[in-house]
């Protein structure tokens, strides 16, 4: 470990980057789909940072809260795959809707518009449905449903569950009314 203390004071996220296959057909899906707003685009033949010659198309979507979307379109580049050792229901993007009702009236107006969508599943804590983008990056919409001082339970146990996690390599219990499995009961 260094002996430089930490100072790095982070202030939220500046924006999360994905590929996409097409540019003009992301803008379209996140427009129309998810009322994004499209802030702006940026292309180079050369990566700012390595210099290396790989032509690019750089969008940015802003997804509200500050919170912004980008996605690269690289045409010289092979055609993008997925990590086919990761599930593809693990790595997806989660957005916040404003509650369960605004949830609902997202998933009929996604299925309205032949897009498959999963759920609404309940994780006690929000619930949320599940749908993929045309690039094939699984999306999470959700609303938060959680009871006064369940995140405060949560963040509690959470290093004992990380810690026998790290040693068993099993759930560990300490929240099981997460799952239904007993009714959560304040700690305080």
């Amino acid at each position: 470990m260094s002996n430089i203390p930490n100072t790095i004071a982070l202030n939220g996220v500046h924006h999360v980057a994905y590929r996409c296959r097409d540019a003009a057909e992301t803008v379209a899906f996140y427009e129309t789909h998810l009322n994004m707003d499209f802030m702006l685009a940026i292309a180079e033949d050369h990566v700012p940072s390595t210099g290396a010659y790989d032509p690019y198309m750089h969008i940015f979507m802003n997804a509200g809260g500050g919170n912004v979307m980008a996605f690269f379109e690289l045409p010289e580049q092979p055609d993008m795959g997925r990590d086919e050792n990761t599930p593809e229901w693990v790595q997806h993007i989660a957005f916040k809707v404003e509650n369960v009702e605004a949830l609902e009236q997202a998933k009929a107006s996604l299925e309205a518009a032949g897009i498959d969508v999963l759920g609404i599943t309940d994780h006690t804590i929000f619930k949320s449905i599940y749908f993929f983008d045309p690039n094939g990056h699984r999306l999470e919409l959700a609303a938060h449903t959680a009871k006064p001082g369940m995140h405060k339970e949560l963040k509690r146990v959470a290093r004992d569950m990380l810690a026998e996690w790290s040693q068993t390599k099993r759930a560990p219990k300490h929240a099981a009314w997460l799952h239904g499995e007993g009714e959560f009961i304040p700690s305080d």
